[in-house]
């Protein structure tokens, strides 16, 4: 069994809203679950779509991430229990750490660690 499904279920995926949290917060979740995972995978339903290709082409133009798999599908969606099921447009984005990847982050902790000693001073 792959190291991130733990009990039968996945512990690499994000599932991204447009309104609940900054852009930079999931790219740096993403980065986290990379380092952790070696892979993640980002999904978004409706509006969340552009977040989510905007998250992975951020982690793949800074050569953070490689993209692995594409998935799109409509999934039906109820408000109530007894209600008619609405059709979403749905997006799941598998990627994997690009070769640079440790490199790259051990730059940015580098940078952050400069940053914090500049501030201090």
């Amino acid at each position: 069994m792959e190291k991130w499904i733990i009990d039968g279920v996945k512990k690499n995926i994000i599932q991204v809203s447009n309104s609940k949290k900054s852009l930079f917060f999931y790219v740096n979740l993403s980065k986290r679950y990379l380092q952790q995972y070696d892979e993640v995978e980002l999904s978004g339903l409706g509006m969340a779509i552009n977040t989510v290709v905007t998250i992975v082409e951020i982690l793949k133009d800074s050569g953070f991430a490689v993209e692995k798999k594409i998935r799109t599908l409509t999934i039906d969606m109820r408000d109530d229990p007894g209600a008619r099921p609405l059709p979403k447009a749905k997006i799941e984005v598998s990627l994997g750490k690009s070769a640079d990847f440790d490199e790259l982050m051990a730059a940015e902790q580098d940078q952050k660690e400069i940053e914090g000693s500049d501030e201090q001073n």
